[in-house]
């Protein structure tokens, strides 16, 4: 199996002592994917490409420090991912959001070891806004379908001073789930093409709003 980073970031740059971090992130991951997990077991054989560097993509897209929110974080992507790369900039945060207890174990572990800049919050994606009351970005990876996902991020996107960017990994069928969406919501959209799968996308989301029609 893969070891290192180095090499393999599909032309994203990052530093040494990020990659370094990542690194270390995966061998905890393979640890801890023993005995709970994490991904699909399918595709622990392609760590790296499949979820690390694809990941990656999304800091790429906001190389700034700002506050996440990352839904559904499951095994820490993208939200570990992005909380290493903001350790750089020393400043930013992401709040993981997993009401999976085993997986906030893993998160809490992985954010310490790597000396991520977030923090686990183990309650229902329903409920994170009251913890949450604000965030500059919001990031979500095999959680659901955008319809679904718009609902979930509406108390950040939604209303007066909810300005919140959302970014949205989605594979092949991309079109139908915007399709579908854009009969109950109204936004600015930007496709980012995926630097691992060539035929998905990133969704780059802003200026939410419901359709009163």
């Amino acid at each position: 199996m893969k070891t290192s980073l180095a090499g393999s970031l599909n032309g994203l740059r990052v530093s040494r002592e990020t990659i370094e971090k990542l690194e270390h992130f995966g061998a905890l991951f393979q640890k801890w994917a023993t005995s709970i997990n994490l991904v699909a077991p399918s595709t622990l054989e392609h760590l790296w490409q499949r979820h690390i560097v694809d990941s990656l993509q999304i800091f790429q897209l906001a190389p700034t420090p700002k506050v996440w929110v990352d839904l559904g974080s499951g095994g820490g992507f993208p939200g570990v991912i992005t909380a290493i790369c903001l350790s750089e900039l020393e400043g930013g945060w992401v709040h993981l959001v997993e009401s999976n207890n085993k997986k906030c174990a893993f998160l809490r572990a992985a954010l310490n070891e790597t000396a991520a800049r977030g923090s686990v919050h183990p309650i229902r994606i329903e409920n994170a806004s009251a913890i949450i009351p604000r965030c500059d970005a919001i990031s979500a990876r095999a959680l659901a379908d955008l319809n679904q996902l718009l609902d979930y991020c509406a108390p950040w996107m939604l209303g007066e001073g909810a300005d919140a960017v959302a970014y949205f990994h989605k594979g092949r069928d991309y079109q139908q789930e915007i399709d579908k969406a854009v009969s109950r919501f109204q936004f600015d959209l930007v496709k980012h093409a995926s630097v691992v799968e060539p035929d998905s996308v990133v969704l780059e989301i802003a200026n939410l709003s419901r359709r009163t029609k």
